[in-house]
């Protein structure tokens, strides 16, 4: 159903709003010549999983926000009464001293992470990753003469759009005109099986693990100081890690004294029907890292979790002016952001959020490999929870990639059904073939089904 505008302003003034868009923003990922003979979409109002646009054309929202952020849905007056209530008290100081919010959530948050111990705020994804790229930088400097310095990345895994993030990051073209990067990151090879790099191993996830082991070799196991590593891949694919693989790597890591970072900016947060992605898999890393869905995007808010034990590695004799942590995120102080994420969580905990996911998870797999029965160009289907992917092909026995135009031709039609997904996209060089999928938390059977339904018609439809 198509919806009037409540956001105050009135049908006949949204064309200023349209406007003011087009002469004066800069939109994120987006080529802006077009916008000088059509207008640029905007969103005006959500509820539950329905956003409407400016035309008051509905759209049933399958990639939470269209960065996979908005777990908990649209229009959650709670959240937004949490934030207003603390910005009123107390908006913001300096994290340099704590906030009651601040200090709640750190200690709910540790509560669903066990073994890990402490919680830095920050506002994104990208500004966490920095932070533990920066604190395994400088226990190199304070613990090991400066040498463990290098941090390795994988092939495909993304952490982040500032220079030193994509330095780590396995995504060419994320990278492209933005060079050069910054020195001292080494990439590892991806463990996605689909692309099987190593055909004759007994076992795909320990032969992709050991691959990190062989980087580490070359590179010299005293100059490298960390890993960085998506519990799943996000953005290269939706690619879940081989049996084998995460132990095999937790033993390589502890092997060589090699802190392990694990990137949950998508996953975390219930994403994939565990708190964590990592949970699914035994991991106890030192770092974890986590934005998007933490406040579903009512507040700015990111956290750089660490354990006790690298902590410990930043106290030190007070006279000593260089000891401790010399970092800081302005707005790592806003109280706004652990208002959010406290009451985020607490309803995901009371609508139990975390089994709905893995219930309609369970159906959106396997809708999706009916589809894959019924439709040649799909290859692959993959992932936890809510967060799918199906990965399409020209030919099967190949497994040639589908054409990027084709495969954005499919997230077209679906969004001229009104419903939003998603795709890997000028990222890859020749992989941005893989549909995306990541619905709110809170989906139920029906908006699975018809997810699904509007990519069987698309498929029909762009791929006969």
């Amino acid at each position: 159903m198509n919806m009037p505008i409540q956001s105050g302003i009135q049908p006949n003034d949204i064309q200023a709003v349209i406007d003011a868009d087009k002469n004066h923003v800069w939109h994120h990922l987006i080529q802006h010549k077009p916008f000088e003979t059509v207008d640029p979409r905007i969103m005006v109002e959500g509820r539950g999983m329905r956003v409407w646009d400016a035309t008051g054309k509905e759209h049933l929202d399958a990639v939470s926000g269209g960065v996979w952020t908005v777990n908990v849905g649209y229009g959650r007056e709670s959240i937004a009464n949490a934030v207003r209530d603390q910005l009123v008290k107390m908006n913001y100081f300096a994290n340099s001293a704590g906030s009651i919010p601040g200090a709640l959530f750190a200690q709910k948050l540790i509560e669903k992470m066990p073994g890990m111990s402490r919680v830095y705020y920050s506002n994104s994804g990208s500004e966490a990753n920095e932070k533990a790229f920066k604190m395994i930088r400088q226990i190199s400097h304070r613990h090991h003469g400066g040498r463990k310095y290098k941090i390795l990345y994988r092939d495909r895994d993304y952490h982040g759009t500032t220079l030193a993030t994509l330095s780590a990051g396995g995504q060419p073209q994320r990278a492209e005109q933005y060079g050069p990067m910054a020195p001292g990151f080494v990439k590892v090879p991806h463990c996605l099986e689909y692309r099987n790099q190593f055909p004759d191993a007994e076992s795909y996830g320990e032969a992709a693990a050991n691959a990190i082991e062989e980087v580490i070799l070359r590179e010299g196991p005293d100059t490298v100081g960390g890993l960085c590593l998506e519990p799943i891949t996000a953005g290269g694919g939706v690619i879940t890690p081989p049996e084998g693989y995460w132990p095999r790597v937790q033993e390589i890591c502890r092997k060589y004294d090699i802190l392990l970072h694990i990137d949950e900016v998508v996953c975390g947060v219930g994403r994939t029907g565990e708190w964590f992605g990592y949970q699914h898999y035994g991991v106890k890393p030192d770092f974890v890292t986590m934005a998007k869905g933490v406040a579903s995007g009512y507040a700015a808010i990111s956290c750089t979790v660490t354990t006790e034990a690298v902590f410990e590695q930043f106290k030190d004799d007070p006279s000593d002016p260089m000891s401790y942590f010399r970092d800081i995120s302005t707005f790592g102080g806003c109280a706004a952001g652990p208002a959010a994420a406290l009451e985020n969580m607490r309803i995901i905990e009371d609508e139990n959020l975390i089994e709905n996911t893995q219930a309609m998870g369970a159906r959106m797999l396997d809708n999706l490999r009916a589809l894959q029965d019924k439709h040649a160009v799909i290859g692959d289907v993959r992932g936890k929870g809510l967060f799918l992917g199906a990965e399409l092909v020209s030919d099967r026995t190949s497994r040639e990639p589908a054409e990027e135009k084709k495969v954005q031709a499919v997230v077209a039609d679906c969004m001229g059904q009104g419903i939003i997904i998603g795709a890997t996209n000028r990222s890859l060089p020749g992989f941005n073939n893989t549909l995306c999928f990541s619905p709110a938390l809170i989906a139920t059977a029906d908006d699975i089904d018809r997810i699904t339904d509007s990519v069987d018609q698309a498929l029909t439809r762009v791929f006969g």
